[in-house]
């Protein structure tokens, strides 16, 4: 595409008029100058963008925070109160279950229907009939009505159709949502692909690691409007420090009345602990974390990658021994019952690379010492690259665990290997070559003979 932008979002607002009573939609046709029947709800208000050719975007916000409303206009599915949406190039869109397609017709019939809507010649929809049955998986039920099909077997025919018609704008709205996950895993690299090809891609997920993973941008969206819009790991760390600051409050009202339990475990019980209590003021905090939240902030006084002599350092080689070192202040108002120290290893698009917690396995006692440090020793794993380390305070007292204190990237670092390594992380792997007994006695008998 030539042009400058492949979406163009100018002041769009969708507003519903809301009923409460069936009878008051005909009051309002008969009698629209005497009386308003309705409540207003704007779904979307004043939301403005632009998306380059070939640049990725994420749209994240809660449920009912606009995001399918958008969507939609941007299909032309929807047409908007105020507003105007342009497009440059062919749309493909995956958005609830079953949008444009007729459920009386067979899977076969709805491609064709598609392609034509989407204005994809029938004679080239047909040629690739065989690679959609192929990657939909759907066998003999592409000549079924799809009325018969179940919800995952509607999303994968509507992935298998968005992406064989060649789509320069490619949309997709939590579709992914109710496939399997080899299935999801299979749709994720076809949206890496159609990256390759230069295409542009929204993409509405709850899932913020997928978020991070596929996209360049974020548009936080939050109750209509466009609360923030930029890089991909700020925006989405400041959506999930919004998510988690309501999040179980009725823990934390419960940890106000809670007795302390009795001591189990001191500061000085722990190896090193002493001498690095008094040097905790001189690693600060990294300047720069990506996000900072938590309903007792200032609990962390340090968190860093040391290596094995104690010593704070921003490269660490492949293999050599890694120290996370957390130290903490929590005051004795804070239940040690439920209290769990967490740290994480994330690379810089934000996904979780090495997760531990003292919560995990047989979950340890934290001491009631008022001041004290938990160190996660490890040998390192990572390969040549730049990451940023996690660490938490967490309440684990119920399923969905409550952060006193959650800070990312609490310390930048790199990793470097001598070696060439493929994939994410290399841990020492032990390798032996085998030869099947057969094989042995067999030449054997050929040395006797």
């Amino acid at each position: 595409m030539s042009s400058k932008f492949a979406i163009k979002v100018e002041q769009l607002s969708k507003c519903y008029h809301l009923y409460d009573k069936p009878q008051d939609r005909l009051k309002q046709m008969l009698l629209s100058r005497a009386k308003t029947y309705y409540r207003e709800f704007w779904a979307l208000r004043d939301v403005s963008f632009e998306i380059a050719p070939g640049e990725t975007v994420g749209i994240i916000g809660r449920n009912g925070s606009g995001k399918s409303s958008l969507l939609q206009m941007i299909c032309g599915t929807l047409s908007p109160t105020a507003g105007i949406v342009t497009t440059h190039g062919r749309v493909a869109a995956l958005l609830e279950l079953g949008a444009g397609f007729n459920t009386e017709f067979t899977g076969r019939e709805n491609v064709l229907l598609n392609a034509a809507i989407l204005g994809f010649p029938q004679e080239q929809m047909l040629g690739r009939m065989d690679e959609i049955l192929a990657f939909s998986e759907l066998g003999d039920f592409l000549d079924q009505p799809v009325k018969t099909y179940s919800s995952g077997m509607y999303a994968r025919l509507a992935f298998s159709i968005a992406i064989h018609v060649d789509p320069e704008i490619l949309i997709v709205d939590e579709a992914l949502a109710v496939g399997d996950a080899r299935f999801v895993a299979k749709c994720m690299r076809r949206i890496k692909d159609i990256q390759k090809t230069g295409a542009s891609i929204l993409f509405v997920s709850h899932d913020v690691s997928s978020v991070r993973t596929l996209c360049d941008r974020a548009i936080w969206l939050d109750k209509g409007r466009m609360l923030e819009q930029g890089d991909v790991f700020p925006v989405t760390g400041r959506y999930m420090e919004m998510m988690f600051q309501d999040d179980d409050a009725a823990a934390v009202e419960d940890e106000k009345v809670q007795p302390v339990a009795s001591v189990s475990m001191s500061g000085a019980d722990l190896p090193g602990i002493s001498e690095s209590l008094n040097n905790a003021e001189e690693v600060a905090l990294d300047s720069r974390p990506t996000t900072h939240w938590g309903s007792h902030k200032g609990l962390i006084l340090s968190a860093s990658v040391l290596d094995a002599n104690g010593v704070r350092r921003d490269v660490h080689e492949w293999g050599s021994e890694l120290d996370v070192r957390i130290s903490l202040r929590i005051p004795a108002s804070i239940s040690r019952e439920h209290l769990s120290i967490a740290v994480s290893i994330k690379d810089l698009k934000g996904s979780d690379l090495i997760v531990s917690t003292t919560h995990d396995f047989v979950a340890k006692r934290l001491p009631d010492a008022e001041q004290f440090e938990v160190s996660f020793k490890l040998s390192n794993p990572l390969v040549t690259g730049k990451y940023l380390l996690v660490a938490a305070v967490e309440n684990r007292l119920h399923r969905d665990i409550h952060y006193y204190e959650y800070i990312e990237g609490a310390h930048y670092f790199s990793s470097l290997a001598d070696q060439r390594f493929f994939g994410l992380f290399q841990p020492p792997i032990a390798q032996e070559v085998v030869v099947p007994v057969t094989q042995v006695t067999n030449a054997r008998q050929v040395l006797a003979a």
